[in-house]
């Protein structure tokens, strides 16, 4: 398969596939959860979940169906820096499916009785996770990187600041970002997308991240038998474009992810006996990338794990992946590259993902030729430049022995 390069309709990406009478769009706005009001942490969060519980003339039970008599898929949500939503539909129910959409957005209700049992629904997750030692490990690595930034807090709040939160639509600070694949004339998608992107707010500052602070290691006391520990670091500056965060993303598909075949697997669990899983990779957030991993161990276990994680990332920032490992690694992106645009549900979630890293359009078609290119000297220094194992910090949730 060829992969495409995608057209511009109007400023969305595009990848026009007959291959199904089916059209997915995705899109969203810069801001997401970092824009919640102190003290009503969860606000976006909520507001988006309730974006398909009525709007207009429409209550939530006729908008639900309305959307299942045409077999519309709509959703919102809200991440850390984002705000977004995705539509998938039969191509005849296009322009239903953006009335909704738009409607959602213009003219949500907002009514008591949804808003009370979202909020008691969100409520009471936001109870469960105060008690799951994954969350709390979390909560703590972002406190530590990011202290005092709001775009550390929890994405979907707490129990103290959902009960405070106003229902709303989330802000749209623009410029809005939007992907689109399937069959569709782009005349079509153009005016459905006119009335997507609509009401996008004046640009104002939001939080960002610009150097995330090493913090070493953290203990959140939680009575448990087992630890879960959160970890990584600054990404160092690397650009999220290029070859340079290509082989960046190679060295950490060998160091972390890819399942049984990476180091930190291998070492600490198929060795180790030490985790059930273990995994690392990046995250994008305004202003800086990060490093992030995650696993769980036994709390006497621990220090172990700590020191393994610690060697496995020395040795990978001094020396860099061998050049059987990074073979196996771009074969398996190429090929996730590929399978991006088996469908266009998929295809637009990776057009997306693209368009929020700057990269170009043309990029998308060269990646999987890109990826096979790269040399072992070319791993090794993005890996070098990526990772500081000085740097790594660790958030345990748990009773760690010996910590």
């Amino acid at each position: 398969m060829t992969l495409p390069i995608p057209a511009l309709v109007g400023d969305a990406w595009f990848w026009r596939s007959d291959a199904a009478p089916v059209v997915s769009i995705r899109w969203g706005w810069p801001g997401g959860s970092r824009l919640d009001p102190e003290g009503r942490e969860g606000e976006a969060a909520l507001g988006a979940a309730l974006l398909t519980q009525g709007a207009g003339d429409l209550d939530a039970t006729a908008f639900q169906e309305a959307l299942r008599d045409r077999a519309i898929s709509l959703s919102f949500w809200a991440e850390r820096d984002w705000f977004g939503g995705a539509l998938r539909c039969l191509s005849d129910a296009l322009p239903e499916a953006v009335r909704l959409a738009a409607l959602a957005l213009s003219a949500p209700r907002f009514d008591d009785a949804p808003v009370q049992q979202t909020r008691a629904r969100m409520i009471a997750q936001a109870r469960r996770e105060k008690e799951q030692p994954r969350i709390l490990s979390a909560r703590a690595f972002w406190d530590g990187i990011a202290p005092g930034n709001p775009i550390a807090r929890p994405v979907q709040g707490t129990a103290e600041s959902l009960a405070a939160a106003v229902p709303r639509v989330p802000a749209r600070p623009g410029p809005a970002l939007a992907a689109a694949a399937g069959a569709v004339a782009p005349a079509t998608l153009a005016a459905a997308l006119d009335m997507l992107l609509a009401g996008t707010e004046p640009p104002r500052a939001a939080p960002v991240l610009d150097a995330p602070r090493p913090f070493g290691r953290a203990v959140v006391p939680h009575a448990a038998p087992q630890s879960a520990i959160t970890f990584g670091h600054s990404g160092r500056g690397v650009p999220p474009s290029g070859r340079g965060w290509d082989a960046a993303q190679v060295a950490l598909r060998v160091l972390g992810g890819g399942g049984f075949g990476a180091r930190l697997m291998e070492r600490v669990r198929e060795r180790g006996g030490l985790a059930y899983g273990i995994s690392a990779g990046f995250q994008t957030i305004p202003g800086a990338g990060l490093i992030v991993g995650g696993t769980a161990t036994a709390n006497a276990n621990v220090p172990r794990v700590l020191d393994l994680v610690t060697a496995e990332w020395r040795r990978m920032a001094e020396s860099g992946p061998a050049e059987a490992e990074i073979a196996d690694a771009t074969a398996a992106m190429a090929g996730g590259a590929v399978r991006a645009f088996a469908d266009t549900g998929r295809a637009v979630s990776a057009l997306l993902a693209a368009r929020r890293m700057g990269r170009a359009p043309e990029d998308i078609a060269a990646r999987p030729a890109r990826l096979r290119s790269l040399t072992v000297a070319e791993v090794a220094t993005a890996a070098r430049a990526a990772l500081d194992p000085e740097a790594l910090s660790f958030a345990i949730a748990g009773e760690p022995v010996g910590l």
